[in-house]
């Protein structure tokens, strides 16, 4: 069963016309990593890679299968009342990610992987941050790093009560030795 978004929202994350069901599935696995609380998609790259190979992805076992994926015709569409609009772009002007703050509510807005946000997206937003890097990053973890920085500077704690910050994987029985 797909799930469905909280109402209301505290973190959304916005892809405007992703083309890869591999990036889409990965944002949504970060989204859950990091107590997102949607994905929403726009344009038709995305339902039409997915009509083009049906078959089951990876997502539907990994944390990312609680987080709700939504298409909506324009990503303004998806934005909650009281909620920032945060463009995350590479350009002249924005934000660094290391100096940004983030708003309690807030709709993160990601361009494609082999392009930008449309100018109106830019121009409706309440804030423009970059991640400082060399180059372009993937989509997918463009918004890995986004998500950890909100954890980082925001805690922990997810609106649920849940600790993200102290999770494991529970298949993994490594352990830390003491110093010698």
């Amino acid at each position: 069963m797909e799930a469905t978004l909280r109402d209301p929202a505290r973190v959304l994350i916005g892809l405007h016309d992703p083309k890869s069901p591999i990036n889409v599935d990965a944002v949504r696995r970060a989204a859950g990593n990091f107590a997102a609380d949607g994905v929403l998609y726009s344009g038709q790259r995305y339902p039409l890679a997915v009509a083009r190979n049906p078959a089951p992805r990876r997502v539907q076992r990994t944390v990312g299968a609680q987080v709700a994926l939504q298409g909506v015709a324009s990503l303004l569409e998806g934005r909650d009342q009281g909620m920032a609009l945060v463009s995350v772009e590479l350009v002249v002007g924005a934000t660094p990610l290391p100096e940004f703050v983030h708003p309690a509510r807030a709709f993160y807005l990601f361009g494609p992987e082999d392009g930008s946000l449309p100018q109106g997206l830019v121009d409706a937003s309440d804030h423009v941050v970059y991640v400082p890097t060399r180059g372009c990053m993937n989509l997918a973890a463009s918004v890995n790093v986004l998500l950890y920085d909100r954890l980082l500077k925001c805690g922990p704690a997810h609106p649920d009560g849940v600790e993200v910050a102290h999770n494991r994987d529970r298949n993994n029985r490594l352990r830390v030795c003491a110093p010698r």
